[in-house]
Order: structure tokens, then C-alpha cells, then sequence
């Protein structure tokens, strides 16, 4: 009991302790800055603790087929290969907050290009997840005369689709509010760090007065308020210089591409990205951005403009004067042309082949029976006088006396030499033992052969080529006398 009583606090009664309330002296909080630091850093510690990254955020990808989607969601993946798929892909990508110590998931949705996988986008964005999804619009370096053509087109599928969710006028309305105030509160990086910046006191201070008005958008941004972050990424800028080389691109041409890009994203509140995955432009930065975003991770990255491959804009930097600067190059074009006047499809190459035409072998049956016909035919036809030949005789005289001259005497002049030559061929033919005897030739029945009278036909036949010959010479002279 006499313990009891020497502890501070407690008195005994009658034998019967209790305790009585002790009221801590107060400490002189503000002549210790010790206190104060250390009090900071549990606030701040038990702060962060109920802070966590979300895991319901997520990114839809559009994009016609071969702007580089996959091929860019692989990147900032960390993923060397990507795998192309069909439909709609799905993938995520590791987000962490080393200040946190932190880990989550981004998910990120890839819609194919092809117009019949639309009806799968109800899929990646519904009436859940919209407050939650940012969307990455891609258009590639390769194709720059469809950047109109495929952003307008994707522009007005996603604005359809969101006017089509059963969203409340309360949420829909809360989330453009939201991209209206976060391009009005913008400030440009490093502001953070200085304390004397007006864009930085300015912020500071439309965020300690809630009824304060806000300063007006400027012309021509948000005119197309979806309630999305959107970001423009243009891949493959690797490519300015094929551009330039094969289609004869200048300066201004990407000027003009430019300085439209950036009018479109300024309608739509929306981010623009130059990067090559090829060359690694801007992947980096990119991924930080969306992070940034998303998660409201800090970037600290100002505004690119002078490398024109790997352009950044971030959503709130730019303005209708800023985009003004990029006329001064302008010469052969005007910022109001229509972009596909001055930004056109190169001609259609036609594709040259040196290869030869084929040649087809025919069967070797087929090769030899038409050879065989052509023979025959050849065989059952008169030999007559090629076409191709014209004796110089000719030339001036009728067709009847030539017949006439080479034919004296009718047929008996060819009868007297096909005599002749007859008996040469019976005389080799009816030899004993020649060889260029016929075999299996009929012989006469007496054993006796007829022969004509040799002699009497050698004399028949030198008569005749002597008269011939005679002849020819003649009408050799006759012609030459008649052209003199």
C-alpha cells in the first residue's frame, strides 16, 4: 500500500487506491523546431501511408493499323518483342513510385484498327472506367498525308462512344471541369521550385480560394470537351528523313504538319508526342508523362520544340501564339490551306520487275509428236520454190517464157533427164554388193536385168544439157541487151 502511495497520481482512501487523472505540462512548441520537424515528418509519413497508387487506372490505345501501337505499348513495357495480336489487346505496364515505395499496374487497352473490332470498345471504356482512362491517339511519320483523315476519324468514333455510355450529366460534367481547371492551373516546370514565380503564386493562390473566378481558356482550346485526357503520340519520326531524301520533304512541309497537329490537340485539350521507339525518341519521357497524368507523379520535362523529331507538348503549354512561330518558315503555304492541298500522297510508284517472263516447258511426248507431224506433213507435200528465193532472171521476164526457156520441149526435156538420172541410181542400186543396195529390192524372175541402152542416154542427156545451157546463156544476153 505504501508502494502504491509513492507513485505519482495515485492516492489511497481507506485503504482503497485510485488514480487521479495527470495532466502533461504543455510543451513550448514553437520555441523548439526540433518538435516541429519531427511532428512534419510523422504527418507527412501517416499522410502517404493512406495514399496508395491506384489500381484502376487504365490507357486505351487508338490508332489505325500500322501507326506502331503495339510496338509502342511494348516499349514502355520494357518488352523487346512485342506479340501482335487481333481485336483488342490487352497488357499492363509496372508503375512505381519510388518516393512511396509503391507498386501498381497501369492497364492498357490496344483496339485494332480494323472498323469491324469498334463494337469491342464498349469493353475498354464504360460507364466504370471513364472517370479512370486516358487516351493515346496514334498516327504514324510514315503516312503524314492521313493524319487528318485517321484523327478525325478516331476522334468522332470516341466522341460517339462516349455520348452513347449511361453516364450521369453530374459525372460528365465534373470530368471536363477537371481538364478546364488542370489547363488553367498549368505552370511551367521548375515553378515548383521557385518561389517567386507568378505562374506558381497564381496557382497557389486559385488553390486557397475555392469561389475565386477562373481566367478564361484561351481561343480555340477545349472547343471539343470529351471529358478524356488524351495524348497525340505521332510514331516513327525516324522516318523525317526518308521524307526528305525520296519525297523531296523541306522544312517547311513538317512546319505546316506541325503547326496542324498542334491546332487539333489544342481543340481537344490533348498532349503531343514526337517519338521513334526505333531510335528511342521520347519513349521515356513519354511513359513519365503518363505517369504524371495518372498517378499526378511528378515531371519536371518543359516543353520541346526546337528538335523537330521529338516534339513534347504537354497539355496547358500551348497557345495559338506559340503555334504562330512556325509560319516565319511557311513560304510555299499558308497555316488556313487545307492540310491534304499541301500535305499530299506521293504518286503511285508502278513495281518494275527485271525478272523475265517464265517460260513454260512442254511435255517431252507432246514436243516430239508435234515435231512428227510437221514432218509428215513436210513428207506428203510437193517441194516447191521458196518464197524467200527470186532468181535474178526474173526480174523482167513473163512467167510463160521463163517456163518455156527452162522447159524446152515440154515434158520430153524433163523426161530425157529424169531418164538419165534414173539410170545412174539403177546402176548403183543393181551393183552386186553395193553398198547403197536396197535390201530385200525385187528382182526379175529370168535373172536377167533391163537396162536402158546406156549409151544412147548419156548422148540424149549431154545433148540436152548442152542445149540448156545454150538456152540460158541466151536469155542472159537478152536481158542485159534489154535493161541497157
Amino acid at each position: 500500500m505504501e508502494v502504491l502511495s509513492s507513485i505519482p497520481g495515485v492516492t489511497q482512501t481507506n485503504g482503497i487506491s485510485t488514480s487521479t487523472s495527470i495532466t502533461p505540462q504543455k510543451k513550448d512548441s514553437g520555441n523548439n523546431p526540433k518538435d516541429n520537424l519531427w511532428s512534419a515528418i510523422l504527418s507527412e509519413v501517416q499522410n502517404q501511408s493512406s495514399t496508395k497508387l491506384p489500381s484502376n487506372k487504365s490507357v486505351l490505345v487508338l490508332g489505325d493499323n500500322a501507326t506502331g501501337k503495339t510496338t509502342l505499348i511494348a516499349k514502355l513495357q520494357g518488352v523487346e518483342e512485342p506479340k501482335k495480336g487481333s481485336g483488342l489487346e490487352y497488357a499492363y505496364i509496372d508503375v512505381r513510385d519510388e518516393y512511396r515505395d509503391d507498386l501498381t499496374r497501369l492497364g492498357v487497352w490496344v483496339l485494332d484498327g480494323d472498323p469491324g473490332h469498334i463494337n469491342l470498345l464498349k469493353y475498354a471504356l464504360n460507364e466504370n472506367n471513364f472517370p479512370n482512362t486516358l487516351v493515346i491517339l496514334t498516327v504514324s511519320m510514315t503516312t503524314p498525308w492521313n493524319w487528318k483523315e485517321q484523327l478525325d476519324h478516331w476522334i468522332r468514333i470516341l466522341s460517339d462512344h462516349v455520348e452513347k455510355l449511361n453516364i450521369s450529366t453530374e459525372i460528365r460534367k465534373e470530368a471536363e471541369n477537371r481538364l478546364k481547371n488542370a489547363w488553367q492551373n498549368y505552370c511551367e516546370t521548375g515553378d515548383d521550385l521557385d518561389a517567386n514565380s507568378p505562374m506558381n503564386k497564381r496557382a497557389a493562390r486559385l488553390s486557397s480560394v475555392e469561389d475565386e473566378a477562373m481566367l478564361p481558356l484561351p481561343d480555340e482550346v477545349l472547343t471539343k470537351n470529351l471529358g478524356l485526357d488524351i495524348v497525340v503520340v505521332v510514331t516513327k519520326t525516324d522516318y523525317m528523313t526518308t521524307l526528305e531524301k525520296e519525297y523531296d520533304y523541306r522544312d517547311e512541309y513538317f512546319d505546316f504538319m506541325q503547326q496542324w497537329i498542334r491546332r487539333f490537340c489544342l481543340q481537344h485539350g490533348a498532349s503531343l508526342f514526337y517519338s521513334s521507339v526505333k531510335e528511342d525518341k521520347n519513349c521515356d519521357l513519354l511513359y513519365k508523362y503518363l505517369t504524371h497524368r495518372i498517378y499526378d507523379l511528378p515531371f519536371r520535362t518543359p516543353a520541346l520544340v526546337v528538335e523537330k523529331d521529338a516534339v513534347l507538348i504537354p497539355s496547358g503549354w500551348d497557345n495559338l501564339n506559340k503555334i504562330s512561330i512556325l509560319y516565319e518558315n511557311m513560304h510555299s503555304c499558308k497555316a488556313e490551306d487545307y492540310y491534304t492541298d499541301v500535305i499530299v500522297p506521293p504518286p503511285q510508284r508502278k513495281a518494275v520487275s527485271n525478272r523475265e517472263n517464265e517460260v513454260q516447258t512442254e511435255d517431252e511426248q507432246q514436243f516430239l509428236l508435234k515435231q512428227q507431224q510437221v514432218l509428215m506433213q513436210g513428207q506428203n507435200q510437193t517441194r516447191g520454190e521458196s518464197p524467200m528465193r527470186t532468181p535474178p532472171s526474173t526480174k523482167s521476164m513473163p512467167r510463160a517464157s521463163m517456163d518455156s526457156k527452162l522447159t524446152p520441149g515440154g515434158a520430153g526435156g524433163e523426161g530425157v533427164l529424169a531418164n538419165f538420172f534414173n539410170s545412174l541410181l539403177s546402176k548403183k542400186a543393181n551393183a552386186p554388193g553395193s553398198p547403197g543396195g536396197i535390201p530385200g529390192s525385187p528382182r526379175p524372175s529370168n535373172g536377167v536385168e533391163t537396162t536402158p541402152d546406156r549409151n544412147s542416154m548419156r548422148t540424149d542427156a549431154a545433148a540436152e544439157l548442152d542445149r540448156l545451157t545454150r538456152s540460158v546463156k541466151k536469155d542472159d544476153d537478152e536481158l542485159s541487151q534489154s535493161e541497157c
